[in-house]
C-alpha cells in the first residue's frame, strides 16, 4: 500500500495540534516510502502535509478543478497537477489512484469525499482501506453516529466496524496495512430475504382483511 490519499481541510483550524498531527502523519508516511496524493491544496492542511512529504523527497500527486486553479490555490511545488473540470471527476481521479485513504480533520468538502469513499468500501466498489485519523477527537460524533445507524438497523455491524479509527498515524498505517473488507454476500442475501419476509407479511394481512 504505497498511494495514500489523504483528504483534509484547506483551513488549519484552531488548535495548532491539528498542523502538528499533519506534519507526524506525514512524517510517518514518508517513512514508509508513501506517495501523497490529495486535493493540491497551497492552503491549510493541505500544504502541511504535502511540503513534509517533499521535504522527505516523497512523490506529491494533486488532483484540483480548473476552478480553483483560477483561485491560485494549487500548489506549485509539487510533481505532478492533474486538473480536472469538476468536484466530481477530481474524486473519481484520486478514488481511482490510490490504494487506501486517510481522511483528517477538515470540513463539508472533507466530509463529502470521506462519505463517498466510505460508500464505496461499503458496496465493495473497490477493497481499499478507509480511515479516520481521530485528531484531539474531532470525529467522535460521527464514529458515534455511526454506531447508532448500526444498532438502529440501517447499517451493518460489520461495516460499521470495518471503518479505521485511530488519532496516533502509526496506528493508522497498521491497521490499513492489514485492513481486510467486508464480505457483501451475506448482507445482500440477508436484505433480499427481509424484503421477501416482508411481502409475506403484507400478503397474510391482505388475505384476513
Amino acid at each position: 500500500m504505497k498511494k495514500i490519499c489523504v483528504f483534509c481541510g484547506s483551513s488549519m483550524g484552531f488548535d495548532p495540534v491539528y498542523k502538528e498531527k499533519a506534519k507526524e502523519l506525514g512524517q510517518v508516511l514518508a517513512d514508509r516510502q508513501c506517495e501523497l496524493l490529495y486535493g493540491a491544496g497551497s492552503v491549510g492542511l493541505m500544504k502541511t502535509i504535502a511540503d513534509v512529504m517533499l521535504e522527505n523527497h516523497c512523490k506529491v500527486t494533486g488532483t484540483i478543478t480548473q476552478h480553483l486553479m483560477n483561485m491560485h490555490v494549487g500548489h506549485e511545488g509539487i510533481d505532478e497537477m492533474i486538473v480536472v473540470q469538476s468536484m466530481a471527476e477530481r474524486k473519481k481521479v484520486l478514488e481511482d489512484m490510490a490504494d487506501g485513504f486517510i481522511v483528517m480533520p477538515g470540513g463539508i468538502g472533507t466530509l463529502d469525499e470521506f462519505f463517498e469513499v466510505y460508500v464505496l468500501s461499503q458496496l465493495r466498489v473497490f477493497d481499499k482501506p478507509v480511515a479516520l485519523f481521530n485528531v484531539n477527537g474531532y470525529y467522535d460524533g460521527i464514529v458515534q453516529f455511526i454506531d447508532h445507524i448500526a444498532k438502529e438497523g440501517f447499517m451493518r455491524k460489520e461495516h460499521a466496524e470495518n471503518l479505521i479509527v485511530s488519532d496516533d498515524p502509526k496506528d493508522l498505517l497498521d491497521k490499513m496495512e492489514h485492513f481486510q473488507p467486508a464480505d457483501v454476500t451475506k448482507w445482500v442475501v440477508e436484505i433480499k430475504e427481509q424484503v421477501r419476509e416482508r411481502k409475506t407479511e403484507n400478503g397474510k394481512l391482505k388475505t384476513e382483511n
